[in-house]
């Protein structure tokens, strides 16, 4: 039976709703690190450290792409909840076809840049280089795909259908998966071979909405059609969204600093070891990322209808079901890091006991980010740019930047480890600031 934005949400009424987003979010972070589990046990640690090296530039040049995912997200549901179908239809197309256009310019960007940013990044010898070049300029060049299979991701929530969102990740993944071992492993094209497969599969995941949302009778809420240009509607999307971009392009930023110090303190290895942990990160808080997603618009829709009851429920439920799964995946880290640490580099006995000691110490972290995603997230969906965005740059910018330039020079390789858990636990002190303060405003307590 379909749950509907409009209805009464109860722990099993919203686990259910949210559960696709979460499925969706984790599944797509398991096959986004296939790439680099395949390159590093076929194609060697240096290709490996070079990807590491170089997907921050490429994620951040493609943020936009989660930009306008969730900050359109807000507005659409918004204009649900207040009975407007004809105009969230005509805000999403014109969504849609904005992310494609920017897709295009941000591919022809990158490729151009790909060679003096890897140098600029610190890549040292000529195959490591190389390395960065053929997977930047590749996956620069399925950059279009990528931003609208993100859009997408989240529309289909909106849309009442997240289930759908999670059966084109599925679809997606096993295309990358299965792609990653013929290209590599048989076809022995190397770090090339992983990039094409991850273009592929990105291809797959925007098709796939292309065609559900451009038929006449989807039975969803939203269908792909005209989208007249609306420039305060666009204006506040980007609002809207300032805090998933904000998040996206300064987290990545964060890490090309991250590997600029770890390649000061350690070298090739300290790349390859944060790359494993950003992985185990990316799937662990892929989760909790799901369930925002997966809430935003529900929340976003009581607070267009005006449903404060409905908004304070939603609120305390979630504020409980995040610091709960933040403490659970913080035990889940430290139970699995001999595991997580061998499957990407127990080949090599030095940089297995690295990777691991940085996983260890990073599982603190996970024990505030449930409630600070959330809480991003939150005023996000109430159409408080702003505030999200303040959220997002104190804890993936200023805080990150303070900790990982201060703490090395007193513990060095391990103050990179610790700088996540204070940068985290500072932007925890911030966002329950910013939620008490704003209670009354937006009656959610």
């Amino acid at each position: 039976m379909r749950i509907q934005l409009s209805e009464h949400f109860d722990y099993k009424k919203l686990l259910r709703f949210v559960f696709p987003s979460i499925a969706m979010m984790v599944f797509g972070s398991v096959y986004g690190i296939v790439d680099g589990l395949f390159v590093s046990n076929i194609v060697g640690k240096t290709p490996f450290a070079a990807l590491n090296l170089i997907y921050p530039f490429i994620a951040v040049l493609s943020a936009l792409g989660f930009m306008i995912g969730a900050g359109g997200n807000a507005i659409v549901s918004k204009t649900l909840g207040e009975g407007n179908k004809e105009k969230a239809n005509e805000y999403f197309s014109m969504l849609i076809y904005i992310s494609l256009a920017a897709g295009i310019i941000i591919a022809a960007i990158g490729i151009a840049t790909v060679r003096p940013v890897s140098i600029l990044l610190g890549a040292e010898g000529e195959e490591m280089i190389e390395n960065c070049v053929i997977y930047g300029a590749i996956i620069f060049a399925g950059i279009p795909f990528f931003m609208l299979q993100n859009a997408f991701s989240i529309f289909f929530i909106t849309a009442e259908r997240p289930q759908y969102g999670f059966y084109t990740t599925i679809a997606a993944g096993c295309g990358n998966m299965f792609l990653d071992w013929l290209f590599m492993a048989v076809f022995e094209w190397g770090i090339a071979g992983a990039a094409l497969a991850t273009i592929a599969s990105q291809f797959i995941g925007a098709i796939i909405p292309v065609v559900y949302f451009s038929r006449k009778h989807n039975s969803s809420l939203l269908r792909l059609g005209k989208g007249p240009f609306v420039w305060n509607v666009f204006w506040k999307t980007c609002t809207n969204g300032s805090s998933e971009f904000v998040s996206n392009v300064s987290g990545n930023i964060v890490s090309m600093l991250y590997n600029f110090q770890l390649m000061r303190f350690a070298g090739e290895d300290g790349v390859a070891a944060y790359g494993v942990l950003m992985y185990v990160n990316w799937i662990f808080v892929a989760g909790l990322f799901g369930y925002v997603t997966g809430a935003s618009p529900i929340v976003g829709y009581h607070y267009g209808a005006q449903n404060h009851d409905e908004l304070k429920n939603l609120f305390k439920k979630s504020m409980i079901l995040m610091a709960g799964g933040g403490a659970a995946l913080a035990g889940l880290t430290l139970l699995l890091a001999d595991v997580l640490s061998g499957i990407f580099v127990g080949y090599d006995p030095v940089l297995f006991e690295m990777t691991k000691k940085s996983v260890i110490i990073s599982a603190a972290a996970f024990l505030f980010i449930g409630i600070n995603i959330f809480g991003s997230g939150f005023f996000t969906a109430l159409n408080n740019g702003l505030i999200s965005a303040a959220i997002s740059f104190l804890r993936t910018v200023v805080f990150q930047v303070a900790a990982v330039m201060i703490l090395p020079e007193i513990w060095e390789i391990d103050g990179i480890w610790w700088s996540m858990v204070a940068a985290e636990v500072l932007s925890f002190a911030v966002t329950m600031f910013c939620l008490i303060k704003n209670k009354n405003k937006y009656h959610y307590v």
